[in-house]
């Protein structure tokens, strides 16, 4: 009896861009944590710093892109 080999749903190509996808939204969503203050009755302005308001969410558009684009792409 042959055994037959299982295919894989994506090519190597497809799941080495989901991987690179996954880790620009993860680093996205460590780059808007934090900034805010211990002290609840004072207010922090470093919550509206350029890595929390402008670079987090386009790194995090940016890694849900790469992923459509992974699914989409051909494997063949």
């Amino acid at each position: 009896m042959k055994k037959k080999k299982k295919q894989l749903l994506f090519g190597k190509h497809n799941y080495r861009s989901m991987l690179i996808g996954i880790f620009f939204i993860i680093l996205g969503f460590i780059l808007m944590s934090g900034g805010g203050s211990d002290d609840p009755n004072i207010f922090s302005d470093e919550i509206y710093n350029f890595t929390r308001i402008r670079l987090a969410p386009a790194l995090i558009l940016i890694g849900f892109a790469i992923q459509v684009y992974a699914i989409l792409k051909s494997s063949k």
